[in-house]
C-alpha cells in the first residue's frame, strides 16, 4: 500500500497574486495627472531655482526625481486595485510640489507677497515626502498591505508625526529653517508660538525617523523569515531604505557646505527607493508586472531571471529544515518563480502532485525528474525558450532527489504499517490460538480434576502466552480502527478511561474513511496523549476533538492536569509519533503551563475531496 492514494497539494503563490484588472480611463487619467503634476512641479521648480540656462547637474537631479512618479504611474495603471502605486504617486506629488515651492521661494520669496506664501506652503510638503518615503513606502512593500495588524497603531503614530512635522515646518520662525526659507518664512510665528511650532515640528521629525528605523528592522526580520520570492524582493527594499536614510542624513550634515556631497545626498535620498522598486518590478516581477518595449517587429522583454545557482543557494537553508512534501512545494514554487509560469507541479511516481500557483490549464512543458516529473503551465508573458528549458533541466536534479526522499519516507511509513499488520496476524495465528488451547485445557482440568502435573503444564502454557503477548503488544492495530474508523476507535478507547472524557468528532469525518496509515497515526497519538494525561498529569477531565477541514485531519487532546514546564525533558512517548506524523507531511504541537493542563495537537494533510478517501457508506452491507 502506498503512502496515500494520489493526491494534489496546492502551494500558495507569492503574495502578489495574479495580475489585477487594468485601469479604467478615469483611473488612468487620475494617475497620469498626478505623475504630470509631480514632474512639472520639479521641472518648473528646478528652473526657477537655478535660473536659465539651467545647469546640467540640476537636470540630472530632475531626472532622478522623475523616477518616483514614473514607477508610481506604472504600478497604478497596471494594478489600480493595489494601493502601493497610489502611495508612490502621492509621495511623488509631495516631492514635485515641494520642489516647485523651493523654486518659487528662491525667485519670489523676498517679496513677502502671495507668491512667497504659496512657495512656503508648497515647500512644506517636503515633510510629507520624507515621511511617506521613510515609513509607508517600505512598510507596505510589496503588496500594499501592513505586515500584520499590530502595525496599525504604528502607522497612525507615523501619520500624526508627519502632520506635526509639516505644521512645524510651515509655522516655525525664520531662523529655524533658514536653508529652506532663504528670505524668511512668510507664515512663521514669533515668540512663544513660534518656539512651540518649532518644538512640535522637531518632535514630529524625530518620531518619523524613529519609526523609519523600526520599519527597517522589520524589513530585516521579514527578509530572514520570508519565502524565496519575499527574501529576494525585501533584500532590495532594505538596500533602498538604508540608502534613502543615509542620503537624508548626509544632506542634513553637509547642507550648509560641501555642495557636491550635499547634491549626492539629496539625489540618493529622492532616488534610492524608486530605483530599487523599479529593479524589483523589472527583475522580480513585483505585483506580477512585466515591462516590455514593443516596436513594429521587435519585442524586448526585461528577462533578468535568477540563475540556477541563485535559486538553489536561497533554497538551501529552507530545504534542510523541511519535510519531504514541503521540500517538493518549495521546489515547485522555485520552478514557477524562475520560469515565470502561471503554475508548476511536481508529480511523484504514485500520482501524488504538489502544485505551486493556480493550475488553470494543461501543462505546456514537462521534463522527467528522478522517479517523477515536473510540469509547467503557460508563461505569464511570452513562450518557453531554450534558456527556460535549460533552467528547468538544471532544477530537475534537486527535484528528483526530493522526489526520491519523499518516496523513501512513504516506503518507511508503509513498512511500519505492514509491520503492524504482521503483528496483528501473529497474534491471531499465535497467541490467540494459545489462549484457546489454554482455556480448553482449563476446562478439561476442571472436568477431570487434573493433578499437579496437568496444572503445572497449564501454568507454563499461560506464562508462555503472556510472554508472547508482551512481545507482540507494541504497535498492534486495533480491530475497531480497521472496522469502524478513526472516530469510532477513539470513542471506544476513551470509553474505558477512569476519568470523565468527552470525545467530539465532525460529522463529515464520521462519514469518511482515510488511508490506514493516517488513521493509525492519529489514533496512536490520541492514545499516547490520553495515557500521559492519566499517568503523569493527574487529570480529572480529558477532552478529545477530531476535525477535518481546510485540507487537514486534526486531533487535539486537552486535560486539566498539573501541566509541565515547556523546557522539561522528555515528551512522554510522543517523539516517535511526531516523527511518524512528519513522515506523512503532518506535525505535532504540545503546549502546557504548570497548573493549567496540557494541550496536544496533531494534524496530517488530507484533501477535502479527491482520491485517498473512502465513503464508509459504500462499505456497509446492503
Amino acid at each position: 500500500m502506498t503512502l496515500t492514494a494520489p493526491l494534489t497539494v496546492s502551494v500558495p503563490a507569492s503574495p502578489s497574486g495574479p495580475p489585477g484588472p487594468s485601469a479604467s480611463a478615469p483611473v488612468r487619467a487620475l494617475a497620469v495627472s498626478m505623475a504630470v503634476v509631480s514632474v512639472t512641479g520639479m521641472v518648473a521648480g528646478g528652473v526657477l531655482e537655478a535660473g536659465v540656462p539651467t545647469p546640467f547637474s540640476q537636470w540630472l537631479f530632475i531626472v532622478a526625481c522623475a523616477l518616483l512618479p514614473s514607477v508610481g504611474l506604472l504600478i497604478a495603471v497596471r494594478r489600480p486595485d493595489n494601493p502601493y502605486g497610489w502611495l508612490l504617486l502621492v509621495t511623488a506629488v509631495c516631492l514635485g510640489l515641494g520642489g516647485l515651492g523651493v523654486g518659487v521661494l528662491v525667485a519670489y520669496g523676498d517679496t513677502r507677497g502671495p507668491l512667497a506664501v504659496t512657495g512656503a506652503l508648497l515647500t512644506s510638503l517636503f515633510s510629507g515626502f520624507y515621511g511617506l518615503s521613510w515609513v509607508f513606502v517600505p512598510l507596505i512593500f510589496p503588496d500594499g498591505r501592513l505586515p500584520s495588524p499590530r502595525w496599525r497603531p504604528v502607522a497612525w503614530i507615523a501619520g500624526a508625526a508627519i502632520l506635526l512635522h509639516w505644521l512645524g515646518v510651515l509655522l516655525s520662525p525664520d531662523e529655524v529653517y533658514a536653508s529652506t526659507f532663504p528670505y524668511g518664512n512668510p507664515l512663521g510665528l514669533e515668540g512663544a508660538a513660534g518656539l512651540l511650532a518649532a518644538s512640535v515640528g522637531g518632535l514630529g521629525q524625530l518620531v518619523v525617523f524613529l519609526v523609519a528605523l523600526s520599519v527597517l528592522a522589520s524589513l530585516v526580520l521579514r527578509q530572514r523569515r520570508g519565502t524565496l520570492v519575499e527574501r529576494r524582493r525585501l533584500r532590495w527594499m532594505i538596500l533602498g531604505v538604508v540608502a534613502a536614510l543615509g542620503g537624508s542624513i548626509v544632506t542634513m550634515i553637509f547642507g550648509q557646505g560641501g555642495q557636491a556631497v550635499s547634491w549626492v545626498g539629496v539625489v540618493t535620498a529622492v532616488a534610492a527607493l524608486p530605483a530599487v522598486i523599479a529593479t524589483v518590478v523589472f527583475r522580480h516581477n513585483l505585483l506580477d508586472i512585466r515591462v516590455a518595449v514593443r516596436g513594429s517587429r521587435l519585442l524586448l522583454v526585461f528577462d533578468l531571471r535568477p540563475t540556477v545557482d541563485e535559486l538553489l543557494t536561497e533554497l538551501g537553508p529552507g530545504l534542510e529544515a523541511a519535510d519531504p512534501v514541503e521540500q517538493l512545494g518549495r521546489l515547485a514554487e522555485a520552478v514557477r518563480t524562475g520560469l515565470e509560469t502561471r503554475w508548476a507541479a511536481v508529480t511523484l511516481a504514485d500520482g501524488t502532485r504538489v502544485v505551486a500557483g493556480v493550475e488553470d490549464g494543461k501543462a505546456v512543458l514537462t521534463v522527467p525528474a528522478g522517479l517523477g516529473h515536473i510540469a509547467c503551465g503557460p508563461k505569464v508573458a511570452g513562450r518557453f525558450n531554450a534558456e527556460d528549458r535549460r533552467l528547468l533541466g538544471s532544477l530537475a536534479v534537486p527535484i528528483g532527489l526530493a522526489i526520491q526522499s519523499a518516496g523513501l519516507a512513504a516506503r518507511l511509513v508503509n513498512a511500519q504499517e505492514a509491520e503492524r499488520r504482521r503483528i496483528e496476524r501473529n497474534i491471531h495465528d499465535g497467541a490467540q490460538q494459545q489462549l484457546v488451547a489454554l482455556i480448553a485445557g482449563l476446562e478439561l482440568a476442571r472436568a477431570t480434576g487434573g493433578g499437579p502435573g496437568s496444572l503445572a503444564l497449564l501454568r507454563e502454557q499461560a506464562r508462555q502466552t503472556l510472554t508472547d503477548l508482551r512481545e507482540l503488544a507494541a504497535g498492534i492495530h486495533p480491530s475497531v480502527l480497521s472496522q469502524g474508523g478513526l472516530a469510532e476507535a477513539v470513542e471506544e478507547r476513551c470509553s474505558r478511561l477512569p476519568v470523565a472524557t468527552v470525545v467530539t468528532a465532525d460529522q463529515a469525518l464520521r462519514s469518511r474513511r482515510f488511508p490506514d496509515e493516517i488513521e493509525g497515526a492519529l489514533y496512536f497519538t490520541v492514545s499516547e496523549a490520553v495515557a500521559n494525561a492519566l499517568k503523569h498529569a493527574g487529570a480529572s477531565r480529558i477532552e478529545v476533538r477530531l476535525a477535518w477541514s481546510g485540507g487537514r485531519l486534526r486531533a487535539t487532546v486537552s486535560d486539566d492536569g498539573r501541566g509541565f514546564e515547556r523546557d522539561a525533558p522528555g515528551r512522554g512517548g510522543l517523539g516517535a509519533l511526531a516523527d511518524r506524523l512528519a513522515a506523512l507531511g503532518g506535525g505535532l504541537d504540545v503546549s502546557s503551563v504548570p497548573g493549567e493542563g496540557t494541550l496536544v495537537g496533531a494534524w496530517i494533510p488530507v484533501p477535502d475531496q479527491g482520491a485517498g478517501l473512502r465513503d464508509r457508506r459504500a462499505e456497509m452491507p446492503g
